[in-house]
């Protein structure tokens, strides 16, 4: 077909199986095992449907940007709220990206940054993780079109202290350095503290992990108002109405709710320290995860015939066919009695 030679190819992101199947484990896409903040089902229930014959406000002018604002203590025209981190991730690219030079990301990391490098024809280049899994700032001291890395990283799990991801933003001041921080809230500091010193630094963070809120699909950047600004700038000429007005609402319910938020992610990490103790007694090995799901490996069974026998258990996690960690399972923090039905497969499995 001739229109053919005109379509944009690239090979998409895959997504974590979503099962509609009753009665599955499904800890293989990161989500939080609890109900959202109790405010979000008060706001949910008294939300005015008449409102949604109309368009949403514009992001930065809501209650929620206020909210977020108050929660971290800086101004409204530093935050940018987007369709989840992965929208506000996208946008990103297509503004601050757009040197002849590479984009340079982890070369074991969130499996979106090549595919918006390829779709918006950014060149990139991966720097390797050492054999610990760590990110080595001194990789990120060539010249560059900018940088991205999540921390703690996807899909390992290992946290970048503070000063090391300082020295990185320190080394490249002439581009763009982005903190993809969506499990930060699991154990991790965040970089927003250094925004205030500098300029090329943008903090992302979501609402799909901690504060239990993925079918919402909010997500926000935080930085200096220039930053802010140009975002909003090429967002706006793409599509000016991203927020739901639903998401904008309920939003604002799950940032005021510190305490219920704060609850949960201690019982996300208490439940995590268990699990390491269970999984390395049923002959795992995996690196500290500060994120909310660990990555790991049978000393002696394949990662691959693992996922598959606890698939049919109705058991999902997450398994790569790729170099480097195709042995290796991200196994998702459940709920207490989900995570004793995991062990109680593994028992069975590797036993």
């Amino acid at each position: 077909m001739k229109w053919e030679e005109n379509v944009r190819r690239v090979v998409p992101y895959t997504p974590g199986e979503q099962p509609q199947k009753a009665g599955i484990i499904k800890l293989n896409t990161n989500e939080n095992p609890y109900a959202p903040a109790p405010g979000v089902a008060e706001a949910a229930a008294a939300l005015d449907v008449e409102k949604l014959r109309l368009y949403p406000a514009f992001p930065e002018k809501t209650d929620l940007a206020e909210a977020l604002a108050a929660r971290y203590h800086i101004g409204t025209d530093q935050i940018f709220i987007g369709v989840g981190s992965d929208d506000v991730l996208s946008i990103a690219f297509m503004t601050f990206f757009q040197s002849d030079k590479p984009v340079f990301f982890p070369d074991i990391t969130y499996s979106f940054y090549d595919v918006w490098a390829d779709v918006y024809r950014i060149p990139y280049e991966t720097k390797a993780l050492d054999a610990d899994f760590q990110i080595r700032p001194a990789d990120y001291r060539e010249p560059n079109g900018g940088v991205i890395f999540p921390n703690p990283n996807a899909p390992t799990g290992v946290l970048m202290p503070l000063e090391a991801v300082e020295e990185i933003v320190a080394a490249n001041r002439d581009v763009v350095v982005i903190v993809d921080e969506a499990y930060i809230d699991f154990g991790g500091t965040s970089a927003l503290p250094l925004i205030d010193q500098y300029d090329n630094l943008l903090v992302v963070q979501t609402f799909s992990k901690s504060r239990s809120m993925a079918g919402m699909r909010i997500g926000y950047a935080m930085g200096q108002p220039a930053l802010i600004r140009y975002l909003n700038d090429v967002k706006y000429s793409v599509n000016s109405y991203t927020m739901n007005t639903a998401a904008l609402a309920l939003g604002v319910e799950a940032v005021r709710d510190e305490a219920y938020f704060e609850m949960c992610c201690k019982r996300i990490m208490e439940t995590r320290a268990r699990a390491e103790e269970r999984l390395s007694g049923l002959g795992f090995v995996f690196p500290k995860s500060c994120a909310n799901f660990i990555f790991a490996s049978h000393k002696t069974i394949p990662a691959r015939e693992i996922f598959e026998r606890l698939k049919e258990n109705d058991i999902y996690v997450r398994w790569w066919n790729k170099d480097r960690i195709d042995n290796y399972l991200r196994i998702t923090i459940g709920t207490d009695e989900q995570m004793e039905a995991l062990y109680r497969a593994l028992e069975e499995i590797c036993g």
